[in-house]
C-alpha cells in the first residue's frame, strides 16, 4: 500500500436512503483524518494526504496502542462542554506546531473512527476491496482493547434509529448521518456507496489560494467537492470570516500565482476546508459560510 492515500468520500444528498442493506453512522464534525501505525511509530494524513503528525501528537500517542500494520480512517474531533467543538479542531489543524501542541494539552482530541483500510495480520492485508460489513467487524475487533481516545463511531441498519440520532444528536455537534451500503467497497479519492445527509444545506470545497492580502483575504480559490474539480472563485468573504480563515492560511506555503475565472489568486499549500451554501455558484461565484 502507498502512502498517503486518498480517502473515501460521500455523496450529499437530500435525504437517507432506505431499504435493505444499508447501514448508519453519526457524521461527527471534525478534521478527517487518516491514522497510520507502523513497526515504530505512529503517522496522521490530512484528506489532502499531508502529514499532520505534530498537529495531532496526543493522537498519535494513543496510536501506538494499535497493532503496527494497522491504517484506520476516521476524524480527529474535539469535545467540550459535552459538544463537538469544530471550531477548535480546526484551530489546531490550521495552527503552528508549537500553538497546536499548547491547544492539545487545553483541550485534547479524540478519533472518531469508521473504518479500517489495512489489517495488521499480512494474510488480510489490504481491505479496501472488500465490502463495509467485512471491514466493519475488523475494526471492531481492532479496537477492542483500544478504548479512549480512538473509539469506533456506532452504527445501525435501522433507518429508524438513524433519524433519531439525526434529530436528536444535532445538540451534541453530529453534523449528519452517514449511510453506506454493507456490501460497499472502499473506494479511494471516489465517491459511491456512501452518501451523506447534513443539517446544513452546503458542501464542502477545499482552499487553493486567496486574492488580496493573507490575513484579510478578498475571495477563495476553491475546488468543490472533489479535490481535482475546476477552481472557482467565492463572493467577497465577510470581514470577521475573512479574518478567521486569514489567521488559518498564516502557516500555508505559497506556490505562487495562478489564474482562474479571469482573476489572478496566490496559490497555497493547505488542508483548509470551507463550507459553501449548496447551489451558490450558479453564476460563477460561491458564497463561503465557515471554515470546516
Amino acid at each position: 500500500m502507498e502512502f498517503p492515500i486518498k480517502v473515501a468520500l460521500a455523496q450529499a444528498v437530500p435525504t437517507l436512503p432506505d431499504g435493505p442493506g444499508w447501514w448508519y453512522e453519526p457524521k461527527f464534525d471534525g478534521h478527517r483524518t487518516v491514522l497510520r501505525r507502523t513497526d515504530e511509530t505512529v503517522f496522521l494524513y490530512a484528506r489532502s494526504g499531508r502529514i499532520v503528525t505534530q498537529h495531532w501528537m496526543d493522537l498519535a500517542v494513543a496510536g501506538m496502542e494499535l497493532r503496527p500494520g494497522t491504517v484506520l480512517d476516521g476524524e480527529a474531533v474535539i469535545w467540550r462542554d459535552g459538544r463537538l467543538d469544530f471550531a477548535a479542531a480546526q484551530s489546531r489543524a490550521a495552527s503552528c506546531v508549537t500553538r497546536a501542541r499548547a491547544l492539545a494539552a487545553r483541550h485534547p482530541a479524540s478519533y472518531a473512527c469508521w473504518d479500517v483500510i489495512q489489517h495488521p495480520d499480512p494474510a488480510i492485508g489490504d481491505l479496501r476491496s472488500r465490502p463495509y460489513m467485512e471491514r466493519r467487524a475488523y475494526l471492531l475487533e481492532l479496537l477492542a482493547d483500544v478504548g479512549p481516545p480512538i473509539q469506533p463511531v456506532p452504527a445501525t441498519d435501522d433507518r429508524e434509529v438513524a433519524l433519531h440520532w439525526y434529530e436528536a444528536l444535532q445538540e451534541q455537534g453530529i453534523e449528519g448521518i452517514v449511510a453506506k451500503r454493507a456490501g460497499a467497497s472502499y473506494r479511494s479519492g471516489r465517491r459511491g456507496g456512501w452518501v451523506k445527509v447534513r443539517h446544513a444545506d452546503t458542501v464542502d470545497a477545499l482552499v487553493l489560494g486567496f486574492t488580496g492580502p493573507r490575513l484579510r483575504p478578498h475571495h477563495l480559490a476553491l475546488a468543490v467537492g472533489d479535490e481535482g474539480g475546476p477552481v472557482r472563485l467565492s463572493a467577497r468573504l465577510e470581514p470577521v470570516l475573512a479574518a478567521r480563515i486569514g489567521s488559518a492560511l498564516t502557516s500555508s506555503t505559497v506556490v505562487g500565482d495562478r489564474r482562474a475565472q479571469g482573476e489572478t489568486y496566490t496559490r497555497v499549500e493547505t488542508d483548509l476546508v470551507v463550507e459553501v451554501l449548496a447551489g451558490s455558484d450558479r453564476h460563477g461565484t460561491l458564497t463561503v459560510i465557515r471554515m470546516r
